[in-house]
């Protein structure tokens, strides 16, 4: 492990993320970041929510993003306390930062996306590759974009996508907003949107998202208590049973 990246960033910046658990002066509480895939806006929005009211020393400042833009930022040094992304393959950029194992909290598929209605006609993931069709998907570098150019792989489809998004919330409001005739997004994401309806993507069971959790080092080399007890948090069996109510498989 090389030596955290973190040592870059001002010293107010990083007194706000210290180990010490207990409240700051003046009665301010300390403040927790954690950057995590846009995916899991909704779960993660109701763990922050009950973590908070356990830990009434402790908010929690969350930041949702596409995993490859999460990752760049820790990379590049922005002060975060706990880093929760889409797969493996994106939290393995940043292992060189990390102390501790980082740990699977969740599984996701894929499924197509498309306007209420369906008025692109669209049955299956080679009616994708149709003339005409409007296509939208998240773009390779970021997780459901290698998951989707995997699943094209697997059924033996050629896409042509006419923009490639950043995350998977920008597909879905291309697709709800009739901007595109469909867009490949996780299943999870479609149960919560609006002005969609899905239509099954062949071949999504063999691409399966295991989505990491890890606790971010310091200056001190070291992550937070606080930040070490949110991953357990999201690792509890109330967490799980939060994503699993939105849709989410086990590790």
């Amino acid at each position: 492990m090389r030596a955290p990246r973190f040592a870059a960033v001002g010293a107010a910046a990083l007194a706000l993320a210290a180990c010490a658990p207990t409240a700051l002066p003046e009665g301010r509480p300390e403040t927790l970041t954690v950057l995590a895939a846009s995916s899991l806006a909704e779960v993660m929005t109701t763990i922050v929510s009950d973590f908070e009211a356990d830990h009434p020393d402790v908010n929690v400042a969350v930041s949702f993003a596409g995993s490859s833009t999460l990752a760049s930022q820790v990379l590049e040094g922005a002060p975060a306390d706990v880093l929760a992304t889409a797969d493996e393959a994106t939290m393995a950029t940043v292992s060189d930062e990390l102390e501790i194992e980082p740990q699977i909290f969740a599984t996701n598929t894929l499924t197509i996306a498309v306007p209420a209605g369906n008025p692109g006609g669209i049955t299956g993931v080679d009616s994708l590759s149709d003339a005409g069709v409007v296509l939208v998907t998240c773009a390779p570098q970021v997780p459901c974009g290698a998951a989707t150019a995997l699943v094209a792989e697997a059924s033996g489809a050629t896409l042509s996508p006419v923009s490639e998004e950043s995350n998977v919330t920008d597909v879905l409001g291309k697709v709800a907003s009739g901007e595109a005739d469909a867009g490949i997004v996780y299943a999870t994401d479609l149960a919560r949107a609006d002005g969609v309806e899905e239509v099954a993507l062949e071949h999504a069971d063999a691409v399966v998202n295991r989505y990491p959790i890890a606790a971010l080092p310091h200056a001190s080399g070291s992550p937070s208590q606080h930040a070490r007890e949110f991953v357990a948090a999201v690792l509890s069996s109330e967490g799980r049973a939060v994503l699993a109510a939105a849709g989410f498989g086990a590790p």
